[in-house]
């Protein structure tokens, strides 16, 4: 079990040629702590290198935040919210807030997290539910108490909350829907 994580978390270290000297130290100390019979410190190294790597994962997430509208600003929020989603069974996340001085709104982007399956079932119930459905591109959203949410992919949760409908709508339609279906995949 060991060397199938310690070889899957190499692999993607290799395939992200990118990715900080800090993972790949903290795999190679995780090497040798196994090799040296600590296998409790060499599972510690590889829970942080698993933690680098998700780090730059939700990193990754953010660029799919969308840019900020003429007049507004977009203030992407810190790591927060990846340590509430590890809290609740995994996943990564990223969000920002926009305001244009008098409206604001946020966008959450989800992936990967158990809490999310919930929603492929609400969505497609949405009517029944007396939730109103709004198409953004080609993706659905249901609107229910001032939120828009969407679900790509089945594994990504996109929310926007906080202003008006109209508002929210054109900014989230600027999101790239195709690349979030390609997002770690």
């Amino acid at each position: 079990m060991f060397r199938a994580t310690f070889y899957a978390l190499v692999l993607v270290a290799i395939a992200n040629p990118g990715l900080a000297d800090e993972v790949s130290d903290t795999l190679s100390s995780a090497l040798q702590a196994y090799e040296d019979g600590d296998i409790e410190y060499a599972i510690e190294e590889l829970d942080y290198a698993k933690q680098l790597l998700q780090e730059m994962t939700s990193q990754q997430l953010t660029g799919f935040l969308p840019e900020a509208p003429a007049g507004w600003t977009r203030e992407i929020s810190g790591d927060d919210m990846n340590a509430g989603l590890a809290i609740m069974g995994g996943g990564i996340g990223a969000e920002a807030d926009y305001t244009d001085g008098t409206d604001s709104f946020t966008i959450t982007i989800m992936a990967d997290s158990p809490m999310i399956s919930m929603f492929g079932g609400m969505l497609s119930n949405a009517g029944m539910l007396g939730m109103k459905m709004h198409r953004i591109g080609r993706e659905k959203f249901i609107f229910n108490d001032g939120e828009l949410t969407g679900l790509i992919d089945n594994r990504i949760l996109i929310q926007a909350k906080g202003a008006e409908v109209e508002v929210m709508i054109p900014v989230l339609e600027t999101i790239d829907f195709a690349g979030l279906e390609d997002f770690g995949g």
